[in-house]
């Protein structure tokens, strides 16, 4: 049985017209609730149980930075709600080029039911928010990736039924939008979250600050070390992301090779956690040179696995997969929620 959300007056809540920006935004309570609703969405998937709920809504899709999970899954989660969807690629609109961001929100707002962005800094999805009179979701910025949290700890839920007191492990650059929503999360829903990582890779220290303070109230913990191995005795989850992130110069990987090597997460780190630990990744991964990155990187400098082995990524702890395909189903509760 899974831990759910307790909400006042049962379990619904009302979520209608809110955005979805960062997480800091959502009490543990409402992101609970929205892990609970995506769970009850991928029931009903996997029984064909019609949910067109949306029936005639239209959404737009602002992509300036492509994607394979978060354009999928706001596609089908849409069409599986009865909804229409338009799908505006890195060069298919205006947006901060001929046209201001406002204008945009404003334009969009007019036609559309919801708005996705997906791209550079936060503050533009912030004020594509500010100027939009429907809700805004945020498919990832480069300080926040919200969506992608709901799955991540989606996912978890499913494999140990509960979530607090499970120690959560990041390693790499805690700096990223991913490690910064992972540290926002699990603090406020009570785990016990460390990041492994260089020091000048750390997190910003006044966001740190305020997920302690979460943490305080939840039940959780954060830590930041250094140490691999400390930082990963008795994890239950362990969880990595690329080493250079979408936006960022080619020109890094030799230095983050060097800084993130013995961050890696492999067969080592696995028999270091505990028995049942699980893996988790919000993908793309360089786990072998099967793509054209990770050719290129082995050619210039030696390394066919980059921040997780190959032997990790296809083990039986890895739960990667099943965290794609929930994706879909937390963005689809985020989706309704926001607009039933």
């Amino acid at each position: 049985m899974y831990e759910y959300a307790t909400c006042k007056g049962g379990l619904i809540m009302d979520l209608r017209g809110r955005d979805f920006l960062k997480l800091l935004d959502y009490t543990e309570e409402e992101i609970l609730y929205l892990i609970n609703v995506a769970m009850e969405f991928k029931r009903k998937k996997q029984t064909h149980e019609p949910h067109e709920y949306l029936r005639g809504k239209n959404i737009a899709l602002i992509f300036e930075k492509d994607s394979t999970r978060t354009r999928c899954s706001f596609e089908v989660a849409a069409y599986d709600l009865g909804m229409h969807v338009t799908y505006l690629g890195p060069t298919g609109s205006q947006i901060g080029k001929k046209e201001t961001i406002k204008d945009t929100a404003r334009v969009l707002a007019g036609i559309y039911d919801g708005i996705e962005y997906r791209g550079f800094g936060q503050d533009i999805v912030e004020e594509l928010a500010k100027y939009s009179k429907v809700p805004v979701w945020n498919g990832l910025t480069n300080e926040f990736h919200p969506t992608q949290m709901l799955a991540d700890l989606m996912t978890t839920l499913e494999n140990f039924g509960h979530l607090k007191g499970l120690k959560f492990v990041f390693m790499g650059d805690a700096r990223n939008n991913v490690g910064n929503s992972l540290m926002i999360i699990c603090s406020k829903l009570g785990l016990h979250f460390t990041c492994c990582a260089p020091e000048e890779l750390f997190p910003n220290e006044e966001l740190v600050e305020k997920c302690k303070e979460f943490a305080r109230i939840s039940g959780g913990s954060v830590t930041l070390t250094t140490d691999a191995m400390a930082g990963t005795k008795d994890a239950d989850v362990l969880y990595t992301d690329v080493w250079v992130s979408m936006g960022e110069k080619d020109e890094l990987w030799e230095r983050r090779i060097k800084q993130l090597s013995p961050y890696q997460v492999n067969q080592k780190i696995i028999d270091n956690a505990k028995e049942n630990v699980i893996f988790l990744h919000c993908l793309p991964s360089f786990h072998n040179i099967d793509t054209t990155i990770g050719k290129d990187v082995y050619e210039k400098f030696g390394v066919k696995e980059m921040e997780v082995t190959d032997e990790v990524f296809e083990s039986s702890h890895s739960r990667v997969m099943e965290e794609a395909e929930n994706r879909m189903h937390t963005i689809k509760a985020v989706i309704y929620e926001t607009l039933k």
